[in-house]
């Protein structure tokens, strides 16, 4: 069975556990108190900052600020797991620039700070978390691009998106996070703008 700990209590932390119950995965959802709410899925274990991480796959559904914090905590632990890095560093001030170094990437940067066995794969940034919980773009299956050096990370990334419904487009190694981050920031922008609706976004066509 898939396992899958999300860390972050947001709007794309619940998107992606919606991806993984779909997928019939095993969901762990860390965040900074484990107080029951109303929203609490059943079909999820519930755990706060710093507990045991249980599973194989590691979603950072954080902001990128908030990535050193998670470090703090889980660095050392985070050793043969494969890391999810979700985010878009955008300047939300401006909408006007990527924060991430000009030949970088967050999940680039992210690598570098990560024991050398862990695996980061880029996912989930380019897609509005509506587009994950529905599995749905518009009219179309909803199209999940990813990237990351390790063959054995990406196909457990793959397999998840897939077995949620999804279609999942591999976009390369881990350089090309720098791309998928341009076009999660020009998506944002977009539905910040009104070009574009929360349930609508990219897709590829066969």
């Amino acid at each position: 069975m898939r396992t899958i700990s999300i860390i972050g209590s947001g709007k794309m932390s619940a998107a992606i556990a919606e991806v993984a119950a779909r997928a019939g995965a095993d969901i762990q959802i860390v965040r900074r108190s484990t107080s029951s709410s109303s929203g609490d899925r059943p079909d999820a274990t519930y755990s706060s900052m710093g507990e045991e991480l249980t599973g194989d796959l590691v979603v950072f559904a954080v902001p990128y600020n908030a990535y050193p914090s998670i470090l703090e905590h889980y660095r050392e632990r985070l050793s043969g797991k494969v890391v999810i890095d979700i985010s878009n560093p955008i300047d939300f001030t401006t909408y006007d620039e990527l924060k991430s170094p000009a030949d970088s990437s967050t999940a680039a940067e992210l690598a570098k700070q990560l024991p050398a066995d862990a695996a980061v794969v880029k996912a989930f940034n380019v897609n509005l978390g509506d587009t994950l919980t529905s599995g749905t773009n518009g009219t179309t299956t909803t199209t999940v691009l990813f990237a990351g050096d390790y063959a054995d990370a990406k196909i457990a990334v793959a397999d998840l998106i897939n077995a949620s419904g999804m279609r999942a487009v591999d976009a390369g190694p881990l350089s090309r996070a720098r791309e998928l981050e341009a076009m999660g920031f020009l998506q944002i922008v977009l539905a910040a703008l009104g070009k574009t609706r929360n349930e609508s976004g990219f897709t590829l066509l066969q």
